[in-house]
């Protein structure tokens, strides 16, 4: 069957992306056989910064993602024996190809899912490579001393998988993919990398990168497409060993039941609701700066605290110095310097975001920030918006939104129980930010918040050493550090008797 007319590339950026899967070290086209019940098509890739289409994207279904697992599958015993000394050099080759590349990397992401251009130059960019040489350092850090069992020694080792699935996000398509890839390829394991349909563009150009620093043929794929068309085959493959997922919840259920049938560890990071807590004893210059930082990148960051709390006698005080900052923010294209706020990914985001608003504004809610689209700009481009009088069993509080709407309640002077209880009390736990001056209250506080990550007077700090994921229904398992290596490999122990070396046995 002859492959479907499809253009090898388009033009994005001023930057030629190739718009083919990456399988088994070449570009395929999409091509379905008689036992595929979806179409051969294509799908149509649009900026989020005017809508203008981008590309037409090879759309990958059950057959790409069966050559996909084969691909990396044969090429898996290989690169599970390669050295790690040498997988080590390969992740720093294809960190300088990402240096290399780093501003056209910037550009595309860019115009595919309309980001600050100067975030991803100065900040998000330098992260993907960042993130390849940690855990390619790390790699050759990795290890346990040995121990002692009544004069036997145990030895601990990490065992390299088999193939491992990412499915990753549109918000930060590239820098959350690296942060998979890294420890996966890492490890020894092979990747089939699913990239969002919304933002497919800089894991193609990857791809490219990973080809020219030398990594062998299957030991990194690219399969374009739909969940349920390209994702759902991949983490059903009875030969995938790990799937690692960003998203939402729903999706995770339904990869956890298809993984679930060949027993396949996953790893989820999803949704959050997370709080910032504002105390009365709080720098409130600083609190309200934390709280602006919530908008970053329109809201579409899953670590973001969209619920702030504030003790009563310093939520005027708070809500003032807060509205001073918003109204210096600049919204606009992206690629503009000026910039502090860009548009939401995709109309159909934007339309979930507004409907969110709506539905609390209906509710009683207060609009004291935004409220609605952005008419002047129109598109896909939100006002930043805060909305009051919102109940804590409210939709607008308990579920995540992922734009730029934060909520403002209040709690007690000096109730650190209703505080926390507040902060608690959604069914998510990925993050929490703290604003206090009193350092006792602090770890008091802290303690008692259910979250994978918190910040204390500050926001948005990580370190690849630290683990990150979410409690509750934000997340299973902790990626980063060694933690990424304990999910990505299968853990042995070996146990060794003393003594016996080179002796001949006698009858």
């Amino acid at each position: 069957m002859a492959p479907p007319e499809l253009p090898d590339t388009a033009t994005v950026a001023g930057v030629p992306v190739d718009t083919r899967h990456w399988i088994g070290g070449t570009r395929v086209a999409s091509v379905r056989d008689a036992t595929d019940s979806a179409t051969a098509a294509t799908f149509t890739d649009h900026s989020p910064i005017d809508g203008a289409p981008l590309a037409e994207i090879a759309r990958g279904g059950p057959g790409e993602a069966r050559a996909a697992v084969a691909a990396a599958l044969e090429a898996f015993p290989g690169w599970a024996a390669t050295p790690p000394a040498e997988r080590a050099r390969s992740l720093h080759a294809v960190a300088d190809g990402v240096e290399a590349r780093a501003d056209e990397l910037a550009r595309v992401e860019t115009a595919d899912n309309g980001a600050l251009l100067r975030s991803h130059r100065r900040g998000v960019m330098p992260r993907v490579a960042h993130n390849l040489r940690y855990f390619a350092d790390r790699l050759l850090a990795l290890g346990h001393d040995d121990f002692d069992t009544r004069g036997h020694t145990n030895h601990v080792s990490w065992d390299p998988a088999g193939p491992a699935v990412l499915i990753t996000p549109w918000n930060a398509p590239l820098m959350l993919a690296s942060w998979k890839i890294a420890p996966a390829l890492a490890a020894g394991n092979t990747v089939i990398l699913k990239p969002a349909e919304w933002t497919p563009l800089t894991a193609s150009l990857f791809a490219d990168i990973t080809h020219d620093a030398g990594l062998p043929p299957g030991v990194f794929n690219v399969v374009q497409g739909y969940g349920p068309e390209a994702g759902a085959p991949l983490v059903a493959d009875p030969r995938v060993r790990r799937v690692s997922f960003t998203g939402s919840v729903p999706t995770a259920r339904r990869i956890a039941a298809a993984a679930a049938e060949n027993l396949v560890p996953c790893s989820f990071e999803l949704g959050g609701k997370s709080p910032l807590l504002v105390f009365a004893d709080a720098d409130l210059e600083r609190a309200a700066d934390l709280a602006v930082e919530q908008y970053d990148n329109a809201g579409q960051v899953c670590l973001a605290a969209t619920r702030i709390l504030v003790e009563e006698p310093v939520r005027d005080a708070f809500l003032g110095l807060f509205m001073d900052r918003v109204a210096e923010l600049r919204q606009g294209d992206p690629r503009d310097e000026a910039t502090g706020i860009g548009p939401n990914i995709h109309p159909r985001h934007i339309d979930r975001v507004d409907g969110f608003v709506r539905r609390a504004l209906e509710a009683g809610a207060k609009a004291v920030i935004g409220g609605g689209p952005n008419t002047e700009l129109g598109g896909t481009y939100y006002l930043p918006t805060l909305l009051t009088d919102v109940a804590q069993d409210s939709e607008i509080v308990q579920e995540e939104v992922f734009g730029p709407v934060l909520t403002l309640q209040t709690f007690p002077e000096g109730d650190e129980d209703e505080a926390v209880r507040l902060a608690n009390g959604t069914r998510f736990g990925l993050a929490a930010t703290l604003a206090t001056g009193d350092r006792a209250r602090a770890e008091r506080i802290t303690a008692r918040l259910v979250a994978g990550t918190v910040w204390v007077n500050c926001f948005f700090v990580r370190d690849l050493s630290a683990p990150f994921g979410g409690s509750r229904q934000s997340g299973v398992g902790r990626e980063g550090g060694d933690w990424s290596f304990d999910f990505y490999c299968d853990l042995k122990n070996t146990v060794t008797a003393p003594g016996g070396w080179g002796e001949a046995r006698r009858g």
